[in-house]
């Protein structure tokens, strides 16, 4: 079953999705997790979904922050079934998930780091700071120039002149020479095979193929020289590289605001309860015994049954007791006769 997780960080008009169908999902600010949040109070690796049949368990891995369902905190690597609609916080980013039955399409490899690269931009945005990646032109005929790169997965097209995104007004250059692509957190190349050829840092770039541009390497095409800055992909490396920002135990960081006003403090307030109580088979999960099945909300294995105890004798004679002292006393008074008739008779 695919399971999407809707990012809620901030006041954002449409949260970006990521869909994935896969035995585990990585949620952290590390470049090899599935979820990247840039986010300082989010841990490099912080906290893991987990396919386990047809449920999906959500683990904490040791964060620094700690992994919440609306308001539960879970401990570390204590499994928890998440369900469709659950509102799930790491650090101070909000993660709502949907579980569906049918067939969704499934996030590429790339995505993830555009969305990194969205929510870096969006904070850098609203700081007023600059965001555009820029191609500038160092040497040549258009020295000074420079191309915005906006979109991802567009080709920008860097040629001698006429229907080009920079025109070098280069002789060396071919009229369309190399395309540039934007793929996630990274810059490619694509000479067009050209007469003259394209160079990274001076060394050739093979004809037809994408080759990666790497920030502060010089550009060559023709006599002109190109060098791009990207200041989010700057800001996403600093974040990464940052140590894990500690949150206030005090702290309060509440849902986002919904699209178009309304507050879903409340939906994910109704989420608030007690610990879920279904048990699972947890033998192959960190920190988790072998030896029983137990509540994935706690560590203390299942209560055994008391055993029922005795009714307590009854105070008092009953009829039965006083039969059994009549026929004991006749007893006594015909062993009592008995002895006496023998003595005398003797």
């Amino acid at each position: 079953m695919p399971l999407t997780l809707q990012v809620r960080s901030g006041d954002l008009e449409a949260p970006p999705e990521l869909t994935f169908d896969a035995p585990r999902i990585v949620i952290g600010r590390g470049e090899g997790c599935e979820v990247r949040l840039p986010d300082p109070s989010v841990s490099h690796r912080h906290a893991s979904i987990r396919q386990r049949g047809s449920d999906y368990l959500l683990v904490d891995e040791g964060s620094a922050n700690g992994t919440f369902v609306a308001s539960v905190r879970l401990g570390a690597h204590s499994p928890r079934v998440l369900k469709s609609g659950d509102w799930i916080r790491v650090g101070r980013v909000w993660l709502v998930v949907q579980i569906s039955q049918l067939g969704a399409p499934l996030t590429n490899p790339t995505a993830t780091k555009e969305l990194a690269l969205r929510l870096v931009e969006g904070a850098l945005a609203a700081q007023g700071d600059e965001i555009r990646l820029q191609i500038e032109v160092l040497e040549g005929p258009a020295k000074g120039r420079k191309l915005t790169i906006e979109h991802f997965e567009r080709a920008y097209v860097i040629g001698r002149a006429g229907a080009v995104d920079l025109a070098l007004e280069d002789e060396g250059a071919s009229r369309r020479h190399a395309e540039v692509i934007r793929r996630g957190d990274r810059l490619l190349i694509r000479d067009l095979e050209t007469k003259n050829g394209t160079t990274l840092a001076d060394h050739p770039v093979s004809p037809g193929k994408e080759t990666r541009w790497a920030p502060g390497v010089v550009l060559g095409i023709g006599t002109s020289r190109l060098r791009y800055h990207d200041p989010v992909i700057e800001a996403l490396g600093d974040i990464e590289r940052s140590p894990d920002e500690h949150l206030a135990l005090d702290e309060d960081v509440a849902p986002p605001t919904a699209a178009g006003g309304a507050s879903d403090s409340a939906h994910a307030a109704d989420e608030v309860g007690p610990p879920a109580q279904a048990l699972l088979d947890v033998a192959d999960l960190p920190g988790a015994s072998r030896r029983d099945r137990r509540s994935i909300d706690s560590k203390r294995p299942p209560e055994r049954p008391k055993r029922a105890s005795a009714p307590p004798p009854k105070a008092g004679w009953g009829k039965t007791d006083v039969i059994i002292a009549l026929i004991a006393l006749g007893v006594l008074i015909a062993s009592g006769l008995g002895m006496y008739w023998l003595f005398a008779s003797g």
